[in-house]
């Protein structure tokens, strides 16, 4: 067999085997489970944790001595910044929801004021005698749900905001280079490497539900950062030639970065919410140095051990109003600006998925 026939014969060898590995994986004809194909990929659910998620499950041993409700109110994007292809807007509109989750981790007694459609239908109906009575053992026919006043508790606190910012390539860096024989046929490679900057920004403001003063105001912002490498080689060898190249790109996720900042501002709030110094974990709760207590009040607990784990939250009956907001004295001064401008206060170097920093490796 000469070369011109192998070459006519080697191209439906070629096809029939890619149509061999297409049937691999895809069929035209649904298998057991009902599936043209199986999906790649089969990593597992992890908890969404960020550098400061720790420190919000530390103050949970605070937050259920003395329970303040909070709610959430709309966190919006406001930094305007859409895709290019008109799919969406490039900031999460589920800043709120991430609050939510922040307060929970904390351990802070939430009540909803975010989505009330369901409880507002609920009041409809029940105005209406249209739900059944399900509060007793043994409800009689025709006994409906009661419309109680004072049912539904109050916030002391709530939490609104927005995402102000969000700044494409504050800076970049760049550097390529290409070099190989003088040859005609000589072997030539390329590598280029780049890397650039860019932030998010929020600003949240804490404000009292009854006297609708604003307690606090948080202004922070992150940096995000990118990168991409690549390399190639171009050589020829014999009468063939061939032309290798590899690359590598990586951004650190926009959305985990706004929850990261999120989570920052919750737990700032919190700690001057309960007057709670910066190494509020290592102080032994209901005693003389525990944030929470009052000149002449007794200790919650006798033992002077360090706190080691988040107390369960535990509400008591009936609920007492809670005092208003007061700032904390100017001698600390770990709630100060100072404080607060600390990149580091609170972070924590042990992400607990596995990796030091947010998600990636970065």
């Amino acid at each position: 067999m000469n070369a011109r026939a192998r070459k006519h014969l080697l191209k439906p060898l070629v096809l029939i085997l890619a149509a061999v590995a297409l049937e691999g994986c895809i069929s035209p004809y649904p298998d057991s489970v009902g599936r043209y194909t199986s999906p790649i990929g089969g990593a597992p659910v992890i908890s969404n944790e960020t550098p400061y998620s720790a420190a919000l499950r530390c103050m949970g041993g605070f937050v259920g001595q003395r329970p303040v409700r909070i709610a959430v109110g709309q966190i919006a994007d406001y930094t305007g910044k859409t895709e290019s292809d008109g799919s969406g807007r490039k900031v999460t509109a589920g800043a709120a929801l991430m609050a939510m989750s922040a307060l929970n981790k904390a351990g802070v007694h939430m009540v909803e004021r975010f989505d009330t459609s369901v409880a507002e239908m609920e009041l409809k109906y029940a105005n209406n005698k249209l739900i059944g009575d399900d509060q007793h053992p043994a409800p009689q026919a025709g006994d409906y749900r009661k419309i109680l006043a004072g049912s539904i508790p109050g916030s002391d606190y709530y939490i609104v905001g927005g995402i102000t910012e969000l700044n494409f390539n504050i800076r970049s860096e760049n550097a390529n280079g290409n070099g190989g024989g003088t040859a005609t046929n000589a072997t030539t490679g390329t590598a280029a490497g780049s890397l650039y900057v860019m932030n998010v920004g929020l600003d949240m403001r804490l404000v009292n539900t009854n006297t609708l003063e604003v307690a606090d105001v948080i202004s922070y912002q992150k940096q995000i950062i990118g990168r991409q490498v690549s390399a190639g080689v171009f050589s020829f060898l014999g009468t063939n030639f061939f032309d290798v190249s590899v690359g590598e790109s990586a951004l650190e996720p926009i959305q985990l970065a706004v929850r990261s900042v999120i989570e920052r501002a919750v737990l700032e709030m919190i700690t001057r919410i309960y007057r709670a110094p910066g190494g509020s974990c290592a102080i032994p709760l209901g005693t003389a140095e525990d944030p929470l207590r009052e000149a002449g009040e007794q200790p919650y607990y006798p033992q002077t051990a360090a706190y080691a784990a988040p107390y369960p939250y535990a509400p008591q009956q009936p609920y007492a109003p809670q005092p208003a907001y007061y700032a904390p004295p100017a001698y600390m001064g770990t709630y100060g600006g100072g404080g607060r401008n600390n990149p580091y206060r609170s972070f924590s170097e042990t992400d607990p998925v596995g990796d030091p920093r947010l998600r990636g490796g970065l």
